[in-house]
């Protein structure tokens, strides 16, 4: 079992991975799809005249603030325009995909956060009106239920709470449940970079593979989002995953390129 989380950035060639993953299918490999839609978020929010805010956590990780309205535009365009628009790409490449939320039959179901602590302009803040979570669990009967019956799961955020509210999650340490939830041999992240680069503005400082025991090391080279993606993927060698690989959706055969090593590998476990 393999867990396929893609990006939602600017660059990412959703037709390319799409593609790749349709070999992939036809040939056998059992595998799930979580997607983000970030990029085309903010543009939709910004069109709409309630542009996007994000706001940085104590202890340095950067999340969008989530108010109803942005939860609302968050809904429309990760649950809608995304998740359908690659539903449609699959079902036109012969796989019978099935596009799901973390709210459709509880699938991704945790705790909304009661308060953010933020740093803002220097200041921390606590910020109470969001509707930020984290996935506890993971309806992994729905999911083996559409896998052993020829379907397809293509994954989006939003989550729902204990008491049925949405939540955004984040998408990546969502994909490092559903990986660690059904056993999955690797988790694949895929983003509009080569892997975990030791110079954010120089893709020839590709790290190409990380001892998981050096988180320390892993977390010193990531900024902005790469730190959740760090942190998802730690998460996921905790709980039993095999292997993590960072790839670059930007790319032709993206999935096989990942699978074959390509980007930044974590782990050390043979897949």
């Amino acid at each position: 079992m393999i867990v396929v989380k893609v990006g939602g950035s600017e660059g990412i060639d959703l037709d390319a991975v799409c593609r790749d993953i349709a070999t992939l299918v036809r040939d056998g490999q059992p595998m799930v799809l979580v997607h983000g839609g970030s990029h085309r978020t903010n543009e939709v929010a910004t069109a709409l005249g309630y542009p996007p805010r994000f706001v940085t956590s104590l202890s340095g990780f950067t999340s969008r603030r989530t108010d109803r309205e942005t939860l609302r535009i968050f809904e429309m365009v990760y649950c809608g325009e995304v998740n359908k628009g690659i539903v449609e790409r699959l079902q036109a490449l012969g796989v019978n995909a099935v596009g799901l939320s973390g709210l459709d039959g509880r699938l991704l179901e945790g705790k909304r956060k009661p308060a953010l602590r933020v740093m803002e302009q220097g200041r921390r803040m606590v910020i109470r009106d969001d509707y930020t979570g984290t996935v506890d669990t993971v309806n992994t009967d729905l999911l083996q239920l559409l896998l052993g019956n020829g379907y397809f799961p293509v994954v989006s955020p939003p989550g729902i709470s204990a008491d049925s509210e949405a939540i955004n999650v984040d998408g990546d340490r969502a994909a490092a449940r559903i990986a660690a939830a059904l056993g999955a041999d690797q988790l694949l992240i895929l983003s509009n970079v080569p892997g975990l680069l030791r110079d954010v503005q120089d893709e020839n400082s590709l790290i190409t593979s990380i001892d998981p025991a050096r988180a320390d090391e892993m977390m010193q080279h990531a900024e902005g989002r790469m730190r959740i993606k760090v942190l998802g993927a730690l998460e996921a060698l905790q709980d039993g995953v095999g292997r993590v690989v960072f790839g670059d959706a930007r790319l032709e055969q993206p999935v096989t390129r990942a699978l074959g090593g390509q980007g930044t590998v974590i782990g050390t476990r043979n897949a």
